[in-house]
């Protein structure tokens, strides 16, 4: 039987999760089960690359696996990364086959700098940020990983993994690490419902984002809510505000009910209030069977909590035959086990 191709994916804790989240990564989480070996991690080294609260951050990372959990990830696929030591190791080890003009060239740090500044007032940069996509490179290639879901706006930091692996190989005189290749599966693109020019995200605030574990008046009441037309679309152009409805309602699989509005609004009659009272269904279908699951999981904290360590555990096996493996090419000190 062939052995299935691995695939490595992870996230940071920020709290909840919201249908961006999950259509835009979570989602594809799921499916990519079926056909893949899968290795999913909560980073919350990266989390520290910002400014944080240590309690929060705590908090933040068992939120997110129980709502991991909820939605469908299998627990044995999850791991920690603070419970595998060894990314930080073989971070320190890249560190050495990365330059770094590459990583002040990384879009996202110019980016988050900004943004960092911009919050906190303070020109105080941790080198953590520049680093960070090195860590993402240990992150990958420490689990061999033949595929990584990315969008395009990951692609970058994906190629420096791929040019640390080529170094690192081209150094040691061996083809060690094969070199992760992108998978581009169909992502909806997921906009705040309240100002539709702009991502679904967190940072923007409450009303920009539909949180997937909320009850269902506050659902409903933001969907009622949304935007569908600024003033500003171009005649015969379909709004973003619209858009962003219809293609949630496709992301939540209400296939009959996008074809049917769809024709609606081909025909010029179709009525914004059809459109969401549609959306606002699909959301809350599925919020409901995620919100009742969590419940459950919830039920048994202790336990679930001591599966996810253990997965972490099992998973940490792979980490550390590679740093060990690793060590041994470029002349370190190995500690046997």
């Amino acid at each position: 039987m062939e052995q299935k191709k691995r695939v490595l994916s992870a996230i940071q804790p920020t709290g909840e999760m919201h249908f961006g989240n999950y259509f835009g990564a979570v989602k594809n989480w799921v499916d990519l089960q079926q056909d893949y070996e899968c290795v999913y991690g909560v980073v919350d080294y990266h989390a520290m690359t910002m400014p944080y609260q240590s309690k929060k951050l705590r908090e933040n990372v068992w939120e997110l696996l129980f709502n991991l959990l909820a939605t469908g990830v299998k627990v044995e696929n999850l791991f920690i990364q603070s419970l595998v030591p060894e990314h930080t190791e073989l971070c320190w080890i890249f560190n050495c086959f990365t330059s770094y003009g590459q990583l002040t060239r990384m879009t996202q740090f110019k980016d988050k700098s900004q943004d960092s500044r911009e919050k906190t007032g303070d020109d105080f940069i941790s080198a953590g940020l520049l680093d960070y996509p090195v860590l993402q490179a240990a992150d990958i290639l420490i689990y061999k990983a033949d595929f990584v879901p990315v969008g395009k706006d990951q692609e970058q930091h994906l190629e420096l993994s791929r040019n640390i692996a080529q170094r690192f190989n081209n150094q040691v005189g061996k083809e060690y690490f094969v070199l992760p290749k992108s998978l581009y599966t169909e992502v909806p693109k997921v906009q705040s419902t309240a100002d539709p020019s702009r991502k679904m995200s967190k940072s923007a605030g409450e009303k920009h984002y539909i949180n997937v574990f909320a009850d269902e008046n506050r659902i409903r009441k933001q969907v009622r809510s949304a935007v569908t037309d600024a003033g500003d679309t171009p005649e015969g152009s379909m709004s973003a505000g619209v858009a962003n409805l219809f293609s949630l309602l496709k992301a939540s699989g209400k296939q009959a009910a996008y074809d049917a509005l769809m024709q609606d609004y081909e025909a010029n009659a179709l009525k914004y209030v059809d459109l969401k009272q549609g959306v606002a269904d699909a959301l809350v279908e599925i919020s409901t069977t995620f919100r009742n699951r969590k419940a459950e999981l919830q039920a048994d904290k202790k336990t679930v909590k001591e599966q996810i360590k253990a997965s972490s555990a099992e998973i940490r096996k792979i980490a550390q035959e590679t740093v060990k493996e690793v060590k041994d090419l470029v002349g370190l000190m190995n500690v046997r086990f």
